[in-house]
């Protein structure tokens, strides 16, 4: 009979990637009490010591945790806002296709750290800054356009305030309603529609 050598007889002890998509996982599906060193350990099938190759204790993984929500949703959503475009319309279209993009930008992760936040003073001060950092690219973003500073500040705010209640509230809308409310949505925060042209490139990442 010949022997199953499992992945940790062998001496493989995942990688620091693997910890830490184990834990994401894991606060996705169960929350943050399921972020635990003998949870995440049964979930890849590897013992408890390999943790500590890469992270020094549960605080540390809670902490890239941060990092990561943060070098995900909120990077997307600033590379949103930077990305090239010739027209605010356009611009509005390339920022509402992040929120749209669930590979870009996780709505379960925000709401899950958002919740968190509730919890500890230390991960709401990031929610507090994250939130600070998105809604000033959001500002630059129409003050590339030639915005003044007030207005570009307000519009900013509609914007990112709508899209974060659609995930505060847990919107369960079909894609295609919401891409049906896109050209009324992008007059309202652009202050003008979006042409044909933008509406169907916009369109296309979608089907």
């Amino acid at each position: 009979m010949t022997e199953v050598i499992s992945d940790e007889q062998k001496g493989w002890r995942g990688s620091r990637e693997v910890w830490l998509e184990a834990a994401r996982a894991a606060f996705l599906d169960s929350g943050l009490d399921a972020v635990k060193v003998q949870p995440l350990a049964a979930r890849l099938g590897l013992s408890r010591t390999s943790f500590y190759w890469f992270f020094k204790d549960r605080a540390a993984i809670l902490d890239a945790l941060q990092d990561d929500w943060e070098s995900t949703n909120t990077a997307a959503l600033v590379a949103g806002c930077e990305a090239p475009a010739e027209t605010i319309s356009e611009a509005v279209l390339n920022l509402l296709a992040v929120f749209l993009d669930e590979n870009r930008f996780m709505p379960r992760y925000d709401m899950a750290v958002r919740g968190w936040a509730h919890q500890s003073d230390a991960v709401a001060a990031r929610v507090s800054a994250a939130d600070d950092q998105r809604l000033a690219a959001i500002r630059r973003m129409f003050r590339r356009f030639g915005f003044e500073a007030g207005e570009a500040d307000v519009r900013a705010r509609t914007v990112y305030l709508v899209q974060i209640g659609y995930i505060a509230l847990q919107t369960n809308e079909a894609l295609a309603d919401r891409l049906a409310r896109i050209p009324a949505y992008v007059k309202t925060y652009a202050g003008q529609p979006a042409t044909e042209a933008e509406l169907m490139r916009f369109r296309a990442r979608f089907t």
